[in-house]
């Protein structure tokens, strides 16, 4: 081999790791660069998310505070055509045997010692008059329905037991109003779900002043018949 021949085959060599070099430096710093945004990216995104958390809470917190204020409202107003039993002359025994009550719903008194699932429970059927009235002995609110009732009415009230914690909801055949909201010695009759004395009535005795067993058990009772 001449000379010549071997100082060009040399000078590619040399040309050929020059040229890795150059692409590994470029390599390097394309990953740097793609590692620096992918890290500013995510940094970015986490404090996006939590000013966004942030702005939830808040948002939360000021409904929250809202949604008290009209709780409080409507629970401190008076409930036109509102009836009231006298507390003390409700009894409060546990029974077996069958009770005929003066009211329909009945409203409390001597009642069956289980008492009827009331956590937001909505029923289809009728439900045995002793058991809710247990179930309104612990603070819970009994929302009754006749057939004369809309199908909108009572799909909105049943939407509102269900996200409501010691109530229930069934149909009565034999009660006076189409709709009717019952606590423990308290009840209603209303025009519509939309009738404000349904939020004032679920704000007021939901666990109300009325209950004679306050915190009591609402779940664990008696399911659907």
């Amino acid at each position: 081999m001449s000379f010549d021949r071997r100082t060009r085959i040399e000078q590619m060599r040399k040309a050929d790791r020059a040229r890795d070099r150059r692409t590994r430096v470029l390599v390097i710093s394309l990953s740097a660069v793609v590692v620096a945004g992918l890290v500013s990216f995510g940094a970015y995104t986490l404090i996006d998310r939590s000013e966004a958390s942030a702005d939830q809470k808040a948002a939360d917190a000021k409904n929250a505070e809202q949604s008290e204020a009209e709780k409080k409202e409507l629970a401190d107003g008076p409930i036109q055509g509102e009836k009231t039993w006298d507390a003390k002359k409700l009894t409060r025994n546990h029974v077996t045997e069958a009770v005929s009550y003066p009211m329909k719903p009945p409203v409390g008194g001597d009642h069956s010692p289980v008492w009827m699932n009331c956590d937001g429970d909505v029923y289809k059927k009728a439900i045995p008059d002793m058991n809710a009235v247990h179930a309104l002995e612990h603070g819970s609110v009994w929302v009754t329905y006749t057939d004369k009732a809309s199908a909108a009415d009572v799909d909105k009230l049943a939407d509102r037991v269900a996200k409501t914690p010691y109530s229930l909801m069934s149909p009565y055949t034999d009660q006076a109003g189409s709709i009717m909201l019952s606590a423990w010695g308290k009840q209603v009759t209303v025009d519509s779900a939309d009738d404000r004395r349904v939020a004032q009535f679920f704000a007021k005795y939901v666990q109300g002043p009325q209950t004679p067993e306050p915190g009591a058990a609402c779940t664990g009772g008696q399911a659907a018949p």
